[in-house]
C-alpha cells in the first residue's frame, strides 16, 4: 500500500506544486494553469492539513476522495476538509491541464472567528458528500467573483481589517455553495428517482432472499455502498423525494414485509420477528407499535 503524501502547510503546498511563496502563511488563491507540476512527479495519494475549495473547468483528469470516485465534470466545485484522502489516477500532462481557481485555508486562518465552527457543518466537507457541486453559468459567475475578490484582499498588504474581510467572503461563498447544492438535489430529479427506484429494488431483492437471516436488518451504508453513493448523500436525496431518511424506508419496508406475515401465515410473531433479522422479538414488537400504533397481535387480530 502506498502512504499518502503529507502536505502539512499551504507553503509545502506552493513548493509541491512548483508555485512562488504565498502571500500568507494561512491563505491562498491559487490558478490551476499556474500549477507547474508534471503528474509523473505527483503521489498517488495526497493529505492536505488544510481545507480546500476547488472551482475546476475543462477537467478529465481521475480523482478519488477517500474511497469514492468523484463526479467531476466541467465547470464544477469540489469541497475538502482537512486531513482526508485524494488520490491521482496514472495519467498524460494533457489530463491535468484543466482551469479554474483553488482557495487553500489552513484552521488557524479561522481561530476566534464565527466560520471557525461553523466550517464543519457544511456537509460538503465531507467524505459522506463527493458528489461534485455542477455550476450553472450564472452560478459560475458569482462564484468566481467571490473568489476574486478573496484574492484581491490575498494580494493586498495585510492589515487589522483583512482577516475579518476574507473570512466574510468566505463564508459568503459557502453559503451560495450550500445554496447550490440544495439546487442540485432539485434540478436533477430524473436522476433522484432513479435512485429511489434503485434502492426500492435493492431491498424488495434482499428481502426476498435470506439475507434478513444470514445478514441481518439491512444498513443505511450497505444500501449506499451497493448503489456506489455516500450514506449521507442518499439519506439527504431520499428526504427529500420521500420526506423519509434511507433508515426510516428500510423500516417501513420491514414493517410491510411484517405486516404480509402477520396476515398471511400462522408464524408467531417471534418466529417473524427472527426471520425479519431482528435479534429480539420485542425490538420488532416496538418498531411495529410506532410504525403502526398496533401491536403485531392486535394487527394480526384485524383480519380474523
Amino acid at each position: 500500500m502506498t502512504t499518502a503524501n503529507q502536505i502539512k502547510t499551504i507553503a509545502d503546498y506552493h513548493h509541491f506544486m512548483g508555485l512562488g511563496k504565498p502571500q500568507h502563511p494561512l491563505i491562498s488563491v491559487v490558478k490551476f494553469e499556474d500549477i507547474k507540476s508534471h503528474p509523473s512527479s505527483m503521489p498517488r495519494s495526497i493529505i492536505h492539513h488544510f481545507y480546500s475549495i476547488a472551482l475546476k473547468k475543462n477537467n478529465i483528469s481521475k480523482l478519488k476522495y477517500g474511497q469514492q470516485n468523484l463526479d467531476f465534470d466541467e465547470g464544477v466545485m469540489h469541497f475538502m476538509a482537512p486531513k482526508q484522502v485524494l488520490s491521482f489516477q496514472p495519467g498524460n500532462k494533457e489530463d491535468f491541464q484543466h482551469t479554474g481557481w483553488l482557495l487553500l485555508i489552513h484552521p488557524d486562518f479561522l481561530w476566534n472567528t464565527s466560520l471557525a465552527g461553523k466550517i464543519k457543518k457544511y456537509e460538503y466537507f465531507s467524505y459522506n458528500v463527493n458528489e461534485a457541486l455542477h455550476l450553472s453559468e450564472k452560478e459560475e459567475i458569482l462564484v468566481i467573483d467571490i473568489i476574486q475578490k478573496i484574492e484581491q484582499e490575498y494580494n493586498t498588504n495585510i492589515d487589522y481589517f483583512s482577516q475579518d474581510v476574507i473570512v466574510a467572503q468566505i463564508e459568503v461563498l459557502l453559503t451560495y455553495s450550500e445554496r447550490f447544492y440544495q439546487r442540485q438535489f432539485i434540478t436533477r430529479k430524473k436522476n433522484n428517482h432513479k435512485i429511489l427506484d434503485q434502492t426500492e429494488a435493492l431491498l424488495a431483492e434482499y428481502f426476498a432472499s435470506d439475507a434478513l437471516i444470514t445478514k441481518g436488518i439491512p444498513t443505511v451504508q450497505y444500501v449506499a455502498e451497493n448503489l456506489n453513493i455516500s450514506a449521507n448523500y442518499l439519506s439527504r436525496l431520499l428526504h427529500l423525494l420521500t420526506g423519509q431518511s434511507t433508515k426510516q424506508l428500510i423500516q417501513d419496508r420491514m414493517i410491510d414485509l411484517g405486516k404480509e406475515k402477520l396476515s398471511t401465515t400462522n408464524l408467531s410473531v417471534s418466529e417473524i420477528a427472527y426471520a425479519l433479522g431482528f435479534e429480539h422479538p420485542q425490538s420488532f414488537s416496538k418498531l411495529f407499535k410506532v410504525k403502526t400504533d398496533m401491536s403485531p397481535m392486535v394487527f394480526r387480530a384485524s383480519f380474523n
